[in-house]
């Protein structure tokens, strides 16, 4: 930007976006100055590089604007937990169900969490058929995006929107 140019002539374009020409870098900062603009470099590969007439500070300050408008276009998926239990009845399970459709309707995703509690790790089989259950009560509006994992005493199982 300004003195900071290295080049010692530049392909100048005007704040009105009309191409100046190739000047020597002096008159293109005298040129700058006299509409009262930066000279910034904008492509310094080229050759010879190109530089504008431009408001330096406004061009920050947009570009500043761009990214927050983008950043507030994003979608942002969070990961909810639901908790069960190996011997969570099936009423329980059904309510359990209809709070992950809530989640999943708002496009966040769901890990399913089973714990178990001292002995209760012999129960294996009747675990698996309650996350079985889990996914077909929520079979209409998710999908299993991760199998159920065994990690020590816990099963997770990650569900996501359809």
């Amino acid at each position: 930007m300004n003195k900071g140019i290295r080049a010692s002539q530049v392909r100048v374009i005007g704040a009105d976006g009309e191409q100046i020409g190739i000047i020597s870098i002096e008159e293109a900062l005298r040129i700058s100055s006299e509409v009262s603009l930066d000279l910034v470099e904008v492509s310094p590969d080229a050759k010879p590089p190109v530089c504008k007439i431009m408001d330096f500070g406004k061009f920050k300050y947009e570009q500043t604007k761009k990214k927050q408008e983008a950043k507030r276009k994003q979608k942002s998926t969070q990961i909810k937990e639901i908790k069960v239990r190996p011997k969570t009845n099936d009423h329980d399970l059904e309510t359990k169900a209809k709070h992950i459709e809530k989640f999943i309707s708002k496009n966040d995703k769901v890990k399913v969490t089973m714990v178990f509690r001292g002995r209760e790790f012999m129960l294996k089989e009747q675990a698996n058929t309650i996350l079985e259950k889990i996914t077909v009560l929520t079979a209409d509006f998710a999908q299993v995006e991760q199998e159920p994992k065994f990690e020590g005493r816990v099963i997770t199982m990650l569900l996501g929107p359809k």
